[in-house]
C-alpha cells in the first residue's frame, strides 16, 4: 500500500488528488481553466510541495485497441497515448501534459496510465460492432470503445457495497441477487454502462463520446443519414458539422438560449419561465435518458440496481425523478422525500421497490489510484 498522486485531465481543467493507502484524500488541488501546459505555475507549486508520494495514477481518456487495462508508463506507452490524439483531440494532448509534469517533478517515481475505455474493452462482440462494411472494420479497427469506464467501474463496486446488506422495506436485500446493474453517469458528458457481475456488457457511447445520451453540448445518437445529408447538401463544411455536434447541439442547440449554455440547470431556470425551447430540451434529455436505461436493461436480462452519480447524477432531484418516473414497469421507484434530500453515498428507492436506485459520488481518483496500485505491485 502506498500513497499515490491522482492526475485527472480534463478537456479544460486538471483535478489533482494524493490519496493514502485507505484512499481518503491528504492533499488535492484543481486548475480550472488550466491551458494544458505542463509549465503552469498551478501545477509546479502543487507538485514541488509533495512528499511521500509512492506512485502517480494518470486518468487516460481512450485507450483504442491497444490499451485494454492500466499500464506502466514508459516512453513507448507515452508515445501510444499520443498516437490516439485523433480519437479524443481534447483530452490526449493534456493527459500527456501531466505525465510530462509529474515526470520531471518527481523523477523516480512510478508511474501508470489508467483508460477510460478499458472497462468497456471486453464488451460482447454484438455490443462491440459497428453493422459496416467489413472492409472498413478491418481497415480501420472501427468498434464502439465507450467512455467513462473509470466512473462506471467505481460506481458499480460502490453499489455492490451498498446493496450487500440491504435497507429492508420489502427491497430484496440478497447481494447475490444484485447483480444486474446500470451506471448512469451523467454530467456535461454523459453516459451509461451495464454491469453484469462487475463486468461491462453493454455501454451507450461508442467510438467517439459523441454516441448516446443527449449531453450538455453533445449531440448524443443522430441518424447518419442526417449527417451525411448535411455534409451534402447545407453547404456546411466537415469542420462545422464537427464542431457543431460538439459544441452547439444537445442541451444547448435543444434550448437555444441566449449564449448558448447547455448547463442542465440553466435550462431548468429557462424552462421554469416558460422558455418553449427549454421545456423541449427537459422532455428530449428525460425521454432519451430513460430509452436508454431500459436499453442496457434488456442488454442485462433485467435490473437489480440503477445508479445515478456525476455531476447531474449527484445533484439534479429532478433528473433522477424523471426517469424514474417513466422506469416503473422495471420495477425503478424512488421515494420522493429520500430522493429530494439526497446525499451520495445513499439509496433512494420507494419502499417495496423491486429495483434499488442509488446515489454515488463519482470517485475517478479512487478508482485510479486502486489500478495503479494493483498494477505496480504484479510488476
Amino acid at each position: 500500500m502506498t500513497s499515490v498522486l491522482v492526475v485527472n485531465a480534463g478537456s479544460s481543467s486538471l483535478k489533482l488528488r494524493v490519496l493514502d493507502p485507505a484512499d481518503e484524500v491528504i492533499a488535492s488541488a484543481d486548475l480550472s481553466p488550466w491551458d494544458g501546459s505542463p509549465d503552469d505555475p498551478g501545477l509546479r507549486d502543487f507538485l514541488g510541495g509533495l512528499t511521500g508520494i509512492g506512485a502517480a495514477g494518470h486518468r487516460v481518456v481512450h485507450g483504442g485497441h491497444r490499451f485494454t487495462a492500466a499500464t506502466p508508463i514508459d516512453d513507448d506507452v507515452v508515445t501510444g497515448i499520443g498516437a490516439l490524439t485523433d480519437l479524443a483531440p481534447l483530452h490526449q494532448p493534456r493527459t500527456l501534459a501531466g505525465i510530462e509534469a509529474v515526470g520531471a517533478a518527481l523523477p523516480g517515481v512510478p508511474a501508470v496510465a489508467c483508460f477510460d475505455t478499458a472497462f468497456h474493452a471486453g464488451l460482447p462482440a454484438a455490443a462491440a460492432a459497428y453493422a459496416l462494411p467489413a472492409a472498413w472494420t478491418r481497415r480501420f479497427g472501427l468498434r464502439r470503445f465507450g467512455f467513462h469506464g473509470l466512473s462506471h467501474a467505481y460506481a458499480a463496486g460502490r453499489a455492490a457495497q451498498l446493496t450487500g446488506n440491504g435497507r429492508g422495506g420489502g427491497v430484496r436485500t440478497s447481494s447475490a441477487l444484485r447483480r444486474r446493474v446500470v451506471t448512469c453517469h451523467l454530467g456535461a458528458g454523459s453516459s451509461l454502462a451495464a454491469v453484469l457481475d462487475g463486468r461491462c456488457v453493454d455501454t451507450t457511447m461508442g467510438f467517439t463520446p459523441l454516441e448516446g445520451l443527449v449531453m450538455a453540448t453533445r449531440s448524443g445518437n443522430v441518424d447518419p443519414g442526417l449527417i451525411v445529408w448535411l455534409l451534402r447538401h447545407s453547404g456546411l463544411s466537415v469542420d462545422e458539422v464537427s464542431d457543431g455536434l460538439e459544441y452547439s447541439a444537445g442541451l444547448s442547440g435543444l434550448a437555444d438560449l441566449p449564449g448558448g449554455s447547455g448547463d442542465l440547470r440553466d435550462v431548468r431556470l429557462a424552462a421554469d419561465r416558460g422558455d418553449p425551447g427549454a421545456r423541449l430540451a427537459l422532455d428530449v434529455h428525460a425521454h432519451r435518458l430513460r430509452a436508454q436505461i431500459a436499453a442496457m436493461t434488456a442488454a442485462l436480462g433485467g435490473l437489480d440496481t440503477l445508479v445515478f452519480t456525476g455531476g447531474i447524477g449527484e445533484h439534479q432531484a429532478q433528473t433522477r425523478a424523471e426517469a424514474a418516473a417513466g422506469l416503473g414497469f422495471l420495477g425503478v421507484a424512488v421515494d420522493e422525500g429520500h430522493n429530494a434530500t439526497a446525499r451520495p453515498d445513499c439509496d433512494i428507492s420507494a419502499p417495496g421497490a423491486a429495483v434499488r436506485t442509488l446515489v454515488i459520488t463519482a470517485r475517478e481518483d479512487i478508482e485510479i489510484a486502486r489500478q495503479t496500485r494493483a498494477v505496480l505491485a504484479e510488476s
